[in-house]
């Protein structure tokens, strides 16, 4: 699973003109998954997130998770998290998840966020999404399951 996590001010994702989610502070997260992923993979991603102290404290050093802050995710399935550009000048997506398996630790990644109780909106599955952010730094990191 890699998961590359954008601190934002706010965040946005609409399908065919239409806003499916938006967030303050917090965390758009681009979220792909192979097909080695499992639950408890999901489960150490998330956990892995949540916890991380990506947030400046009062001193301007980043002490402070996202509950901290209590900040909000929005989450947006991406496949080409996956692509291979080893070869040639087009990506390879066959590490991706096959559609299904990537589609249900997907939405059980949304159900275990919302569970943990941070406010969590999402993007459309397999949809061709638009999404929008203020990236807060600019702070990006990438969770990679077979690094991390």
């Amino acid at each position: 699973m890699r998961c590359l996590v954008q601190r934002v001010l706010s965040a946005s994702v609409s399908v065919s003109g239409e806003s499916l989610g938006r967030i303050e502070r917090g965390y758009l997260i681009l979220l792909g998954v192979n097909n080695q992923d499992t639950e408890a993979v999901a489960d150490k991603m998330l956990k892995k997130i949540l916890d991380a102290r990506l947030f400046e404290d009062e001193n301007g050093k980043t002490n402070l998770s996202i509950r901290d802050i209590s900040g909000s995710l929005l989450i947006v399935s991406q496949f080409t998290l996956y692509a291979d550009t080893r070869k040639g000048n087009r990506p390879s997506f066959i590490q991706a998840g096959d559609p299904a398996h990537a589609n249900a630790l997907y939405e059980y990644f949304l159900q275990k966020a919302e569970e943990a109780g941070i406010p969590t909106a999402h993007g459309q599955f397999g949809a061709d999404m638009k999404v929008s952010l203020v990236n807060d730094g600019p702070f990006t990191i990438m969770y990679d399951s077979d690094v991390t």
